[in-house]
């Protein structure tokens, strides 16, 4: 079986397969065999009709379609493509001439019989016939294109399917230890001072490592895991904050729906980073997430730092590159996001298509 599939994957032996299925089917198409004088003077007809077919097809897609029309030189692959089927039939016209008329002149019947004794440069001048040997030898050159146009489509897509995940992989890897990072300096913070809280932060922080090692491998998850994943980050966040930070969280999903999994805990990362560790005062945060018919609504706003240190922070930016390409992997053309800032709140909007 091995040596089998070896030998069909050959390019030679699909090739010549292809061939003698197309000559036995002019063959066997044939209604009416006493046109013809003899089966050596079928095979030997339609032998020549397919000898001109490969001759048409190769050259087109080997030669033509590469040099001018892969090139968008259109006119230039039409010109040469007509010329190479003027001397396709001429060479067939020659050995029609020269050979069949002249073997099987006594088979053919006498429409046949007064076209074998018109002179050969008269043939050339019959359009119809010019025409309609064109589009036979055509016939398999277009088969063997939509063929080839089918094999390079699947090709493409699988490149693009490998791609897409090599990059959400290398973005989820990006992600996953910035926000453990964090995670662990607020349980280091609260060992340190030996509190009470440790194990609850240890429990969430246990289901977070759960869920973002075994659970979230997928393209899309259940919301309901999301949502739990943000309430088990606030509420560390609050442990750490404790008074200095306000956090309202509204929820409300009409249905079971999916999303991309860690997309949302990135903005609210960015709200407690750079909108409460630098807050002398309370600061405020309100996240909504809803459903709104076809479309999941998430709404995150935070309050800035008074007088806070303008700088440029690389984490940030990173935090939310990672997260458009990600949209523009899982959600193309599917996804609106709106940032705002102002001199007293940071304020996101991302509108998903529910999945």
């Amino acid at each position: 079986m091995k040596k089998l599939t070896t030998y069909w994957n050959h390019p030679f032996v699909r090739h010549l397969l292809f061939w003698s299925i197309v000559l036995l089917y002019f063959v066997l198409s044939v209604s009416n065999t006493g046109l013809y004088a003899s089966y050596r003077h079928l095979f030997e007809y339609y032998g020549i009709i397919v000898i001109a077919q490969m001759i048409t097809a190769y050259t087109i897609i080997y030669i033509l379609v590469p040099k001018f029309l892969d090139r968008k030189r259109t006119f230039l692959f039409v010109l040469w493509a007509l010329v190479l089927l003027l001397a396709v039939f001429t060479l067939y016209q020659l050995v029609k001439f020269v050979y069949f008329d002249v073997v099987y002149f006594d088979s053919l019947n006498e429409a046949q019989r007064r076209y074998a004794v018109e002179p050969l440069w008269k043939r050339f001048t019959y359009l119809p016939v010019f025409l309609s040997k064109c589009i036979l030898f055509l016939t398999p050159t277009v088969l063997l294109l939509t063929y080839r146009f089918y094999k390079n489509q699947q090709r493409f897509l699988k490149l693009n399917e490998q791609k897409k995940v090599a990059e959400l992989s290398a973005l989820k890897n990006q992600l996953n230890p910035h926000f453990l990072f964090n995670t662990l300096n607020n349980l280091y913070a609260l060992a340190l001072e030996k509190s009470d809280k440790t194990p609850e932060v240890i429990e969430r922080l246990s289901d977070i490592l759960d869920y973002i090692l075994y659970r979230c491998n997928t393209d899309y998850v259940p919301v309901q895991k999301e949502i739990t994943l943000i309430e088990n980050f606030i509420q560390l966040e609050k442990v750490r904050y404790g008074n200095r930070v306000e956090v309202n969280f509204d929820h409300t999903i009409s249905e079971d729906v999916k999303i991309a999994p860690l997309i949302l805990l990135t903005f609210i990362e960015n709200a407690f980073k750079h909108g409460v560790s630098q807050e002398l005062k309370k600061a405020t945060i309100h996240i909504s997430l809803k459903s709104e018919g076809s479309k999941l609504l998430f709404t995150i706003k935070n309050s800035k730092p008074v007088n806070s240190i303008q700088r440029k922070n690389k984490d940030r930016a990173l935090g939310l590159q990672n997260v458009q390409k990600q949209l523009k992997l899982l959600y193309p053309q599917e996804h609106d996001l709106t940032l705002t800032e102002t001199n007293d709140f940071y304020k996101v909007v991302l509108k998903l298509t529910q999945k």
